[in-house]
């Protein structure tokens, strides 16, 4: 698998699939959620709707990842996935690894070969950048996936320089 960092807007790369760092609602929210959905448009939206009238009434739980079209924006799919908020007290690593690896999972199911993810958990959850780059990069390398590129698209330059100091 080849492993490239990117300075960037994620709504903008060209990628089978894009990641988007959701809330369990589904319905955008700020950050990346919003970007993803004002940039793709009512497409997104109207499918997460009807996944929350089916099986994720509920709401999509932490760790977990699930698709959607990618409408206006330049890939096929999003993939939506639920990080979790960081705390100091509980160590909640595993639950942020899941949400790359089930990403990755639904990728394979959909056949896309190029994945952008974003640096999830690492803006209004709190997760310090540094730790999370090395979840992020470790468990990605270390995932059983036929994906053939991952791309992280960092949005500001302390993020990529992070990012390029674990990789």
């Amino acid at each position: 698998m080849k492993l490239t960092l990117v300075r960037g807007d994620i709504t903008g790369q060209h990628a089978d699939a894009i990641v988007n760092a959701a809330n369990s609602s589904l319905m955008g929210g700020g950050g990346v959620d919003g970007a993803i959905h004002r940039r793709g448009g009512p497409e997104i939206l109207e499918e997460c709707r009807k996944l929350r009238a089916g099986h994720y009434g509920k709401g999509l739980p932490t760790g977990q990842a699930v698709a959607t079209t990618a409408g206006r924006l330049p890939a096929k799919w999003v993939i939506h996935t639920v990080g979790p908020v960081y705390s100091a007290s509980e160590d909640r690593s595993e639950l942020l690894a899941s949400c790359y690896r089930e990403s990755l999972r639904v990728a394979d199911s959909l056949g896309a070969a190029s994945v952008a993810f974003p640096a999830i958990s690492t803006g209004i959850y709190g997760w310090p950048m540094d730790d999370a780059a090395g979840i992020a990069l470790e468990t990605v390398r270390q995932a059983d996936t036929a994906v053939e590129e991952v791309r992280f698209v960092l949005f500001d330059a302390a993020a990529y320089a992070v990012f390029e100091a674990r990789l």
